[in-house]
């Protein structure tokens, strides 16, 4: 029997914990983490095709599917991740021969702050995941895969974004802590465009694609905060990633050494080891900041500074989570009492503590 009520899904953010930027080169890892802030995609069968992006003030739009695609009645660009979902979970759902009916989608994210501050907490793959999750939920005839939907997912984001490792919408469709590498954009782009179907892709063997669940250490105590600025990770990207053509004996370098050092933190993780974790953790901070010298842009910036400084003053390691160039840094402590006081120590420099946490789950149906 499908799904013929309001149905919401819920679908958390994501904070990296170790491994930018080299993630996005071939059988790389990265630690990526799902965290309790959350999207909420609610669909309902309705007369006519409606959608609702409460966030930014657009309601009750018109929809259609026509010539292989959703379109939006709207000229807003910001509906464009949302089309490319719906597009996507339609074209899927056609092709396994289940018929579509009307169906009204209303979509509000809580990664941001109240006040509009974007923390970087993955909201476009977030959202992408909540569209594409409710749409599976309402029309298929039995529960969706988290591994389905994460690919579904990430086809529609690389389509719309052109680029990506896919690590934030990993953790919005599985959640927990992920040991993974990346499906590689370009090697999924070209798939896209050269298969007969949606179903030929999710069949395919993604070959770079590898995800892992993991946790941590026990008694590690994780801290989070904001020191402003929001980065423009396209940009800080694009600028890294042109080592390769200018000095290819750095980018080489980067990555053997970030490497190394997530090599030693998924391996504290598996084996309990706080201490090795915590030197991976420090580790990547160094090859991160190494990295952004050489490409000359700010990484780590003063304030990121300070919140790494201050979290191994106080007995633990600390870095920048995703880009870097400001927005979060990520701290790992051995005690309560050690985290209780950099969080003391970060708001006395104008650091905000973030009341984050892991969420064990990825995106799925909220039970009333």
């Amino acid at each position: 029997m499908l799904q013929q009520t309001p149905m919401t899904i819920k679908v958390p953010g994501k904070l990296m914990v170790a491994g930018e930027f080299a993630v996005l080169q071939p059988n790389n890892h990265l630690v990526v983490m799902a965290v309790d802030r959350y999207v909420y995609a609610t669909i309902q069968p309705t007369e006519t095709n409606e959608i609702s992006l409460l966030d930014f003030q657009l309601e009750q739009l018109e929809w259609e599917f026509t010539n292989d695609r959703v379109k939006i009645d709207c000229d807003d660009i910001r509906t464009s991740f949302v089309e490319e979902a719906m597009t996507i979970a339609i074209k899927y759902l056609k092709e396994q021969r289940i018929a579509i009916k009307p169906f009204q989608l209303t979509i509000k994210s809580e990664l941001d702050d109240t006040s509009g501050v974007k923390y970087g907490l993955g909201s476009s793959a977030a959202v992408v995941t909540s569209v594409i999750t409710a749409i599976l939920h309402q029309s298929l005839p039995y529960r969706p895969s988290a591994r389905l939907i994460f690919q579904l997912a990430a086809i529609s984001h690389v389509v719309t974004q052109g680029n990506g490792s896919g690590a934030d919408v990993a953790a919005s469709s599985h959640g927990g802590f992920l040991n993974y590498s990346s499906f590689q954009a370009d090697w999924l782009r070209h798939a896209y465009q050269n298969a007969l179907s949606l179903t030929d892709v999710v069949n395919q063997n993604w070959k770079y694609l590898s995800l892992e669940r993991v946790q941590l250490p026990e008694n590690i105590h994780m801290c989070i905060g904001w020191t402003g600025k929001p980065a423009s990770t396209a940009r800080l990207v694009d600028e890294i990633l042109k080592l390769k053509t200018d000095n290819l004996s750095h980018f080489n370098q980067f990555l053997l050494e970030s490497e190394q050092a997530v090599t030693k933190i998924l391996n504290g993780m598996k084996e309990n080891d706080a201490s090795l974790f915590l030197n991976g953790i420090t580790e990547n901070r160094h090859a991160l900041a190494k990295v952004g010298r050489y490409a000359n842009v700010d990484i780590e910036t003063s304030l990121l500074s300070k919140l790494c400084d201050l979290a191994e003053a106080y007995g633990g390691a600390g870095k920048p989570s995703g880009a870097g160039g400001g927005d979060c840094g990520i701290a790992f402590m051995p005690s309560k009492q050690q985290a209780d006081q950099l969080i003391k120590a970060w708001e006395e420099v104008g650091i905000k503590p973030l009341s984050l946490k892991a969420n064990p789950f990825g995106a799925r149906k909220v039970e009333v």
